[in-house]
């Protein structure tokens, strides 16, 4: 069993950046594939970014340019540096990891940028 913990949402303006964490109960995210998922109100929750045990990344379009996923060397923890927000970057964040053993969820963590 994984658990997940994302922190570092909150409140920015357009064009300011966030980096949301995402901290796991064990050293893991070398094993598999962990990606940050949103869900905006009344929309379908959506992959945003991913990196793979090769440390090869993958984003949404929407976010290309803008969001970057990273881990750290000890890979127990994963990063999202989001740069330029954007309000439509409103949403709950979800960090996922995801092995041959099973699939894990975070709790969330809540991004607001203003207009």
């Amino acid at each position: 069993q994984v658990q997940l913990v994302e922190s570092g949402g909150g409140l920015v303006q357009a064009g300011g950046s966030l980096r949301l964490s995402c901290a796991a109960s064990r050293r893991t995210f070398s094993l598999g594939t962990t990606g940050w998922y949103r869900q905006a109100p009344g929309k379908q929750r959506e992959l945003v970014a991913t990196i793979n045990s090769g440390d090869s990344t993958d984003y949404a379009d929407s976010v290309k340019g803008r969001f970057t996923i990273s881990e750290d060397n000890a890979k127990t923890t994963v990063y999202l540096q989001m740069n330029s927000l954007k309000p439509e970057d409103t949403a709950v964040y979800y960090c996922n990891f995801h092995d041959i053993f099973g699939t894990y969820w975070g709790q969330g963590t809540q991004v607001t940028v203003s207009s």
